[in-house]
């Protein structure tokens, strides 16, 4: 009997149990397993689901890994758990909180999910996606950052509120890392396959540039105690879906950088296939000089984290 598609999300925050809510609720997969810390919370997140799923009439399990074997299997990994960004926190801020907390995590799933394709949500985004890759071992198309769809959704949203109009219908292209320096492409973006630039002006154009770069923070000022969740989650649940049903579409997504873009050893955001096998090929855009100039300083400041942790001698291994 053929095995069904199962998914572990690990950390039941507000955006792993988001994440695990949509699963439920579209029938991706069979199984949904949460894994958490607080044991009796994932259970009655689980519980809720579970009973959810049945209002909707889904075959979905949403069960609870109350040890880390009960991810044995998992096709895919989502992993969110980490200290959420607070109002005045960088993403580099988080970084030495997360990083061990994603060394912790990924122990596990390679011990008992070797063949499962990583989907890191844990900020900040790109380096803990490139820990999750050293610490894997995993070939590097198995280990992905969800970084890029939100922040192209995000650019979306604010040109929809520029123009009033298409909404749904706007295709908006984000490269670089997740946080501040990140990169929007209003080159390749369009409204109904109309360019931007041929419907808002440069200066309006500059305008959505500056506010989607400080999406999640603008977001985080209203909420007060926490960040994003229903975006982050959804863009997270799409990859997931991409990657169980093999669908082979195209996404801006973080995966680790060798030569790509004159850039290696580096996790950056970048459009790729999703299928299957995880990010299956990697699309390399004909940037102009200045949109190759802000990438290059996008992934320098992944570069600068990167060497803080191998100035801490992260990545060498006890004897």
């Amino acid at each position: 009997m053929k095995r069904g598609k199962k998914v572990t999300v690990i950390g039941a925050g507000n955006v792993g149990a988001t994440v695990a809510y949509i699963l439920a609720m579209n029938g991706a997969c069979h199984s949904v397993v949460l894994r958490d810390r607080d044991i009796e919370i994932a259970k009655g997140k689980a519980l809720d689901m579970s009973q959810a799923a049945n209002a909707a009439r889904m075959h979905t399990i949403v069960s609870v890994a109350e040890d880390p074997k009960d991810i044995a299997d998992s096709d895919v990994v989502v992993i969110t758990a980490g200290s959420p960004r607070l109002p005045g926190m960088s993403r580099e801020d988080l970084l030495m909180i997360n990083v061990n907390i994603t060394k912790e995590v990924i122990e596990d799933v390679k011990k008992y999910a070797p063949n499962a394709v990583i989907i890191m949500v844990s900020n900040p985004l790109d380096v803990m996606t490139y820990v999750a890759f050293k610490e894997s071992g995993f070939p590097r198309e198995r280990v992905i950052g969800m970084a890029g769809i939100l922040d192209s959704a995000r650019m979306a949203h604010f040109i929809y509120e520029k123009i009033g109009y298409g909404a749904g219908q706007i295709r908006a292209s984000v490269m670089g890392g997740h946080g501040d320096e990140m990169v929007p492409l209003p080159k390749f973006s369009t409204i109904a396959g109309v360019p931007l630039t041929d419907v808002l002006s440069q200066s309006e154009i500059d305008e959505v540039v500056e506010r989607t770069k400080f999406g999640g923070a603008e977001i985080i000022g209203y909420l007060k105690t926490g960040s994003a969740y229903f975006a982050p989650a959804k863009s997270t649940a799409i990859m997931v879906e991409s990657i169980l049903k093999d669908t082979k579409q195209i996404y801006p997504c973080a995966v680790y950088l060798d030569g790509e873009y004159g850039h290696s050893d580096v996790v950056s955001g970048v459009p790729l296939v999703l299928g299957a096998g995880g990010a299956e090929k990697i699309f390399q855009l004909t940037l102009n000089d200045e949109q190759k100039a802000k990438f290059a300083k996008s992934v320098d400041s992944v570069k600068k984290m990167i060497n803080v942790l191998n100035e801490n001698k992260f990545f060498e291994k006890g004897e």
